[in-house]
C-alpha cells in the first residue's frame, strides 16, 4: 500500500538491505518495529517491499522525529540484531521531499 503522506515538506528515511539467511525472529521484530514506528510522534507512514533487495521507506514530520526514532530503546536493540545477525549489508539514507504527486482511481493529485 501507498503510504498517504501530507503535503511536502516531510523527510523520507529510506533503508536498504540485503538478509542473511538467518531468520531467528526477524518477522516478528519487524512487525514490532512497524507498530512502534507508527506510535511514535511525527511518524507518517511507511512503505517496503522485499524481493532479494529489500528496501523499506518510512515518512516523517521532522529531522527531530526521526533522531526521536532512532534512539527508541526497542529500535536501538533490533538494529544491533540487524547488524550482528539479519542483514549482510545495509544503507540508510535521510532525504527531504520537497515535492510529491500520483495517481490514483484515474486522476492524477499534484
Amino acid at each position: 500500500m501507498i503510504a498517504k503522506t501530507p503535503p511536502p515538506p516531510y523527510y523520507a528515511v529510506i533503508f536498504s538491505n540485503i538478509r542473511t539467511q538467518v531468520d531467528e525472529g526477524y518477522g516478528i521484530m519487524a512487525e514490532e518495529m512497524v507498530e512502534l514506528a507508527e506510535k511514535q510522534p511525527g511518524y507518517l507512514g511507511h512503505e517496503s517491499v522485499r524481493d532479494g533487495l529489500g528496501i523499506t521507506v518510512s515518512y516523517w514530520e521532522s529531522l527531530e522525529a526521526i533522531r526521536n526514532w532512532k534512539m527508541v530503546a526497542e529500535h536501538r536493540l533490533a538494529q544491533r540484531l540487524g547488524r550482528e545477525k539479519w542483514y549482510q549489508a545495509y544503507k540508510t539514507r535521510i532525504c527531504l521531499v520537497e515535492r510529491d504527486y500520483g495517481f490514483e482511481n484515474g486522476g492524477i493529485n499534484d
